[in-house]
């Protein structure tokens, strides 16, 4: 049990079918497919979520109580996951399992050398993966006794909290559309596309994060991601 959490209830300790059982895990991710499938992965596995989709608003979190476990997205609209990846390898006490994530290809090297005890790529979607990554990182008193068959369950995140990544990003894309902002919205897109086995979202965005890597104009490919967004957005409305 997390005694720092003062939300925390008594709970059992962990179980082979629930290893998490005690854990307090605290997601900072800003897409909600993302994060729909980290919860669905918790709830798996017995332990409690908690999401912040920005750094200021972890912040917030880890000032009120210190989580298990955090997992945190390297790119944020408010800044670089990296950042907050440092500050908590180095903090005292620390907390028990830092892991980064990221689709990009390059996150893994990255949040590694930022101190992060493990990395998971997107898509996240193997219980046994997630759980293995949170429960060898563990300490040993933390861990479930006796042994444990790995689950090979894949989740899959309702298509709607994909509709409200798109919305997410078609505002973004409204309230501001210059270079810089793109650079997120590809970052985004692209791992959010990945996540959802969407090759056309996701043709777009590499698109525009190499124009952007080149030194070019995205103009052109930030109106086709656009087209793609409000096509998708359409879909909701059918649904």
């Amino acid at each position: 049990m997390d005694e720092t959490d003062p939300f925390a209830p008594v709970i059992p300790a962990p179980t082979a079918l629930r290893p998490l059982l005690g854990l307090t895990v605290l997601v900072i991710e800003d897409s909600r497919f993302a994060c729909e499938a980290m919860r669905l992965l918790c709830l798996r596995s017995g332990a409690r979520i908690r999401r912040a989709d920005c750094l200021k608003s972890a912040r917030r979190h880890l000032q009120v109580y210190r989580p298990s476990v955090v997992i945190v997205d390297i790119g944020l609209p408010d800044g670089n996951g990296l950042d907050l990846i440092a500050e908590l390898s180095q903090s005292d006490p620390r907390v028990d399992v830092v892991l980064g994530t990221s689709g990009d290809p390059d996150g893994e090297a990255l949040c590694i050398a930022a101190g992060a005890d493990d990395f998971l790529a997107k898509p996240i979607t193997s219980l046994s993966v997630f759980q293995q990554s949170v429960l060898s990182n563990l300490p040993p008193d933390r861990q479930p006794a006796g042994l444990r068959e790995l689950p090979d369950d894949q989740i899959s995140p309702d298509i709607m909290a994909f509709q409200d990544d798109m919305a997410h990003i078609a505002g973004v894309l409204d309230e501001q559309s210059d270079e810089t902002t793109l650079d997120y919205v590809a970052q985004f897109l692209g791992g959010v596309a990945r996540s959802a086995s969407d090759d056309g979202l996701e043709a777009a965005a590499a698109a525009i994060a190499a124009k952007r890597a080149a030194g070019q104009s995205a103009k052109n490919e930030a109106a086709r991601l656009s087209h793609l967004i409000q096509e998708r957005l359409t879909r909701k409305l059918a649904i």
